[in-house]
């Protein structure tokens, strides 16, 4: 939340996210000038992930839980265009929603629109490699992916507030483990939902999708 960590933190996670941020825009200032008509889509994928990043539960003081939504946004765009992506969904929920915060945001990006994006993409990528069904690797890579959002965000709290007996660690496996209350349940969830999504998305917009990497599995593949 808003002012919960260290100056020092703040902007050591914002210095961290800045070279992913050039990165996003330049992946998405190409896709959308070499596919226009893309940009639908992409809207589509930044309100799948402000809709369910806005759905809170509180856990960690300091902290809470709930989707994020950035998944499915990776295997349709890949990973760094959900940077910007993430980055304008957490700066409206801070602005707007008082979920998060400013000077959280740096570190918010890493965990949300950084980590998430890149693990759900390549576990996706590598689950396609050894044939998997289009829809149980969807399911894996969102789910998987929002557990790792939670697993950055506790290491960053813990970095921030160490345990004064057992240092980084305990404090990492305190966090950690309260999270994994409410989190397991909600990345199942969001698991089933992008699969969901995804499905909708192969039977409506079938030949658009064939491009982008959800539907590079094997050709001809049904959900």
């Amino acid at each position: 939340m808003e002012g919960f960590l260290p100056p020092a933190h703040a902007l050591g996670w914002a210095a961290a996210s800045l070279p992913f941020m050039a990165w996003g825009l330049h992946s998405v200032g190409q896709s959308l000038r070499a596919h226009p008509e893309r940009r639908m889509l992409l809207g589509v994928a930044a309100a799948f992930a402000f809709l369910l990043s806005a759905l809170k539960l509180p856990s960690v003081t300091g902290s809470c839980s709930h989707p994020t939504g950035v998944g499915l946004g990776a295997l349709l765009f890949g990973p760094a265009a959900m940077v910007p992506v993430g980055f304008v969904v957490l700066l409206f929920q801070a602005l707007l929603l008082a979920h998060g915060g400013v000077t959280t945001l740096g570190a918010n990006v890493f965990s949300m629109a950084i980590v998430g994006p890149f693990v759900s993409y390549g576990i996706f990528r590598m689950l396609s490699a050894f044939g998997l069904s289009r829809s149980l690797a969807v399911f894996l890579a969102a789910c998987l992916g929002d557990l790792a959002t939670y697993v950055t965000t506790s290491l960053q709290l813990a970095w921030a507030f160490p345990d004064p007996v057992g240092g980084i660690q305990v404090s990492f496996a305190k966090f950690a483990g309260i999270f994994a209350l409410t989190q397991v349940p909600i990345a199942i969830s969001e698991g089933l939902l992008t699969v969901l999504v995804v499905n909708a998305m192969a039977r409506f917009n079938e030949h658009e999708l064939r491009a982008l990497p959800v539907m590079a599995l094997r050709k001809g593949e049904g959900a």
